[in-house]
């Protein structure tokens, strides 16, 4: 062998071992993915069963119900449409309706969103960038949300 094709077959060599490498990151990260959607885009799409999302939106006024223990349901909406979530652990300090939020967890064969965790900002004034830039697209955006 000649040091030119040494070199190349080094080379060579250690492009498959990093194409092996990220091939096994990303297929490890897969199962860790979830897509961000508000209300509408949820209902449009096809979603597998036990497939994780991430649902952001406004939590409807007059939703919220509270269950035994820490059991809680409401409805997060993007003013278009409406989707039911149950959630089963403590709720962040700041959660309230009318407030912008984000969860993730699946949706179930009944519609039923079943969230496995809630996000709210500290900021009273916060609406998470996903659901602004959804609003601003149905034109209903107000500047003094922000």
């Amino acid at each position: 062998m000649t040091r030119k094709q040494k070199r190349l077959s080094w080379i060579s060599t250690l492009g498959a071992v990093l194409a092996v490498a990220v091939g096994l990151v990303l297929y490890a990260m897969s199962n860790k993915i979830s897509f961000s959607l508000d209300p509408t885009e949820l209902m449009a799409k096809e979603l597998n069963p036990g497939e994780r999302v991430r649902l952001f939106g406004l939590v409807k006024e007059g939703s919220v119900k509270r269950g035994e223990g820490l059991n809680v349901s409401f409805e997060l909406t993007d003013t278009l449409n409406t989707v039911q979530v149950a959630f089963n652990n403590i709720l962040p300090d700041l959660f309230r309706e009318g407030q912008g939020i984000i969860t993730e967890g699946v949706l179930d064969n009944t519609g039923l969103f079943l969230a496995d965790s809630v996000l709210a900002k500290h900021d009273e004034n916060y609406m998470p960038k996903e659901v602004a830039e959804s609003l601003k697209k149905r034109g209903v955006w107000q500047e003094e949300q922000q």
